[in-house]
């Protein structure tokens, strides 16, 4: 996955900054994004803290990991599946 340019606090930053009353244009052009990447921000972040979204980056990594750990029991399943089938 491509890592952003932007950290999480620069982000809730132009979030702020856009509910602080500053224009979304002026601020899209001053941060250089587009607007469609400030609404996807809005939609993902809009409301929370940096605890929340610390909390978020750490759920993250650990859904990773869990569906990791699926896929290779799954592989493992299977290879018992065929190797038992084959006798």
């Amino acid at each position: 996955m491509r890592k952003s340019r932007f950290t999480e606090a620069q982000i809730m930053g132009v979030l702020r900054q856009v509910e602080g009353g500053m224009a979304l244009a002026d601020v899209c052009r001053e941060h250089a994004i587009s607007v469609a990447t400030f609404y996807k921000w809005r939609s993902k972040y809009g409301g929370m803290d940096a605890s929340m979204i610390a909390d978020m980056k750490v759920m993250e990594e650990e859904n990773r990991r869990l569906k990791k750990m699926f896929a290779e029991l799954g592989m493992q399943n299977e290879l018992l599946k065929e190797a038992l089938g084959k006798k």
